[in-house]
Order: structure tokens, then sequence, then C-alpha cells
């Protein structure tokens, strides 16, 4: 009986253990088995109307849903046949559904079930799903990490690290069909193609990346920095719309962009001209029109001198010089 039905427990006809199988042994100590009354032992879950050794003889041949008593209160399967000596019963446990929470909790191996048993078909289905579920994990991971990679790669300006034209418009788009309020501000860099023409593009690059650390030092992790340009750059700042805090930004900015940025024993020269747009200011919000807006008031610091900051207003469309760029624009 220990090889062909390892889950197998003696009852002797006044109720007491007197024999467990191997694999029964792995649930409990044979302390906790032999001697004990049956129902000190098992709680008799379904049929619930056996609470006697009489009772559980009446049970012979239907199937029985047990528990153990103490914890952990494992569920078990049954089936109770007399045994052919004496008075007694023979009854053989199985798991059923409950294997999983059974392998999880007791030591079990294939050696613990009988070779007939259809629970061996059910650890080797188990283990083949866990290491399916895993390769799926493993492989999701790898794709999600690949999708987040090259998300981040369409959004990304790849010189500076900022985000891009692209990342820039899904943000404003956002923004405005969550009618939330925010300042932008169109930047270009003065004097940058200069540079360029003078010292080659290594040195404009090294500007580049520069102006990239200053406008991120600049603002909150909230707001939002992207080169859509060549020497442009657009501000997104999130829930800001204080005019004296969007000055005060836009003059630490130019005062920083001014600074002289060493490269290869020369000194790169530049400045920075901005130009802004308030959400508030409008009763419909539209991206075309902000960026426009803001392109305009940029157009009107240039035209100051450079080195400025403008906050649009609808006087500036009254002077004709600020609906195209300026003189000397396309040389920054």
């Amino acid at each position: 009986m220990d090889i062909f039905c390892p889950m197998h427990i003696f009852v002797s006809a006044s109720g007491h253990i007197d024999h467990v199988g191997p694999t029964m042994l792995k649930l409990r100590p044979k302390e906790a088995f032999l001697g004990k009354r049956f129902f000190e032992v098992f709680d008799l879950c379904r049929p619930s109307t056996a609470a006697t050794m009489e009772g559980l003889k009446a049970l012979h041949g239907r199937k029985l849903h047990l528990q153990l008593r103490d914890a952990p209160r494992t569920d078990l399967k049954g089936v109770l046949v007399p045994r052919m000596r004496g008075d007694g019963i023979a009854i053989n446990l199985s798991f059923g559904i409950s294997i999983v929470d059974a392998l999880a909790e007791y030591p079990l191996t294939s050696r613990d079930f009988a070779i007939t048993d259809p629970t061996i078909e059910m650890l080797y289905l188990i283990e083949a799903k866990s290491a399916a579920m895993e390769a799926s994990r493993s492989l999701n991971q790898r794709l999600q990490g690949a999708m987040i990679a090259a998300e981040e790669q369409a959004y990304t300006d790849t010189l500076t690290g900022l985000k891009n034209r692209r990342a820039m418009d899904h943000i404003l788009g956002r923004l405005i069909e969550g009618e939330k309020s925010f300042a932008l501000m169109h930047l270009d860099l003065d004097f940058f193609k200069a540079v360029n023409d003078t010292m080659g593009h290594a040195a404009g690059d090294t500007v580049l990346q520069k102006v990239a650390r200053i406008l991120v030092e600049e603002t909150r992790d909230v707001d939002t920095v992207a080169r859509v340009g060549g020497d442009e750059f657009v501000l997104i700042f999130n829930r800001l719309t204080e005019r004296d805090e969007l000055e005060e930004i836009a003059r630490r900015m130019i005062s920083r962009l001014e600074e002289p940025v060493p490269h290869d024993g020369q000194i790169c020269r530049i400045s920075g001209s901005i130009g802004t747009v308030i959400s508030t200011d409008y009763e419909a919000l539209d991206a075309v029109r902000l960026l426009s807006d803001a392109d305009i008031a940029l157009y009107a610091s240039k035209h100051k001198g450079r080195a400025c900051h403008t906050f649009y207003s609808d006087d500036l469309l009254e002077d004709g010089r600020n609906l195209a760029p300026p003189v000397g624009r396309e040389a920054s």
C-alpha cells in the first residue's frame, strides 16, 4: 500500500489512526497521526453527516472532501473502503486541484505519488506551464524594454538629450486637450550660425549641449524643454502663468546664455532671444496659433536688439516687421 497508495491512512475499528502512507508523513510528523482519532486530525467537509466511526463506514465508496484540522489546513480528496482484516477502514487520499498549494507548502516530489496517479502528469504540466510563463514574461519584459527604448529615442533629440519636435507637439496637444494652464516660450540662439561658420560644427554641437544644460537647470521637472530646430528651443511651463515669474526665468536664461563657451582652445559667444505666450490669454487654445504667436513675440525680441524677452500681445501685429523674420535672423 505504501507503494501503490502512498497517501493512504488506516483507521482501526475504534476510530484511531494506526497507519499512514509515506507521503502523508511529509504533511505532518508521525506523532500527529498515529494513535489519534480520525476526527481529531481531519475535518470531514463533505459529506458532513458522518461524525462517528459507524457514520464513516456508511460512506463506503463515496467521494470525501476533507481538511487537516491544524495549520496549514490542506484540502484533501479521498475514497473510503473497508479493510480486508478487522472492522477498520482504509482511506486513499489525494490533493486534487489543491496540488499547486501543496507543492508550495510541502517538500513533495514525483516519488511521493503513485506511478499511475494523474497528479504526476499534472506536476509535469505545472512545471511546463511555469517554464512557458517565465519564458513569456522574460520575452514580454524584453519587448517592453525595446518598445520603451524605441519610443524614448523617437521623442528625444540625440545631440542634446532634450525632447524633440515630435515630443513637444504631443505634450502641447495633451495640455490643450486637458485644458491645463501653461506658458510657452520660443527661444532662438543669436549668433549661432557665426559659431558654426567660423569654428565648425563641433563647436556648434558643444554650444547646443551647453544651452541644453542651462535650459534644464532653469526649469522644473514638470516642465518641458525641447529642441525643435537647429538652434531653436521650445519650453513649456506646466501650470505657470505668472508674468513676473516667467520674466525672471527668461532673464536668468538669457544672462546665462551670454556666458562664453570654451571649445578646443577657443571661445564661443552667443545670446538668446525669447518670445512667450500664456494659455490663459486665449479663449480657445490652438497649438498652431500658440506657436505662431510665440514666434511673433520672438521676432519682436530680435528686433529689439536680441538677448531680449517679449510677451505676445496683439499690439505686436500692428508692426509689420514682426510678421516675418527680422533681417539677419537666418544668420541668427
